[in-house]
């Protein structure tokens, strides 16, 4: 009996094992490509947008560019000025703000103990975004 219920439950690893296989393991893209994905999506230049002091996420971009996710349908493209070392490899970033909003020019990106003003922030149009690439899960063979 116990080597029986050994057998069902290697059994049923392999099987989740498998299955997370073919569910498509995420493969780490080219990191133009992901810029060039954010902007297709960059609306113009923006000189702040309002900020409540917390954000949804961040993804590092280059050296000198993230984008931002300040909610749910929010996003931007930031590009702050160099060296800005460790923005890549950072595990966290924060923000410093003027007024509650975050400007070009004057507000920075801090990392550590770097601190890159922002030059320029351009709004992503995300829900655009979002729906695009749903769209495109959709039309993939299953």
């Amino acid at each position: 009996m116990r080597y029986t219920r050994a057998r069902s439950a290697a059994f049923a690893i392999a099987l989740t094992a498998l299955a997370a296989c073919s569910t498509g393991i995420p493969v780490r893209q080219d990191p133009e490509e992901v810029r060039n994905h954010y902007e297709a999506y960059a609306g113009a230049a923006v000189d702040h947008f309002t900020w409540f002091g917390h954000f949804d996420g961040w993804e590092a971009l280059s050296a000198d560019e993230l984008v931002l996710f300040t909610s749910a349908n929010h996003a931007y493209l930031l590009k702050v000025s160099p060296p800005c070392h460790d923005l890549r490899g950072a595990a966290r970033v924060g923000f410093t703000s003027t007024g509650g909003s975050v400007y070009a020019r004057l507000d920075s990106v801090t990392t550590r103990d770097w601190r890159c003003r922002i030059l320029g922030i351009r709004k992503l149009d995300y829900r655009r975004m979002k729906a695009d690439l749903r769209r495109a899960r959709q039309q993939q063979p299953r």
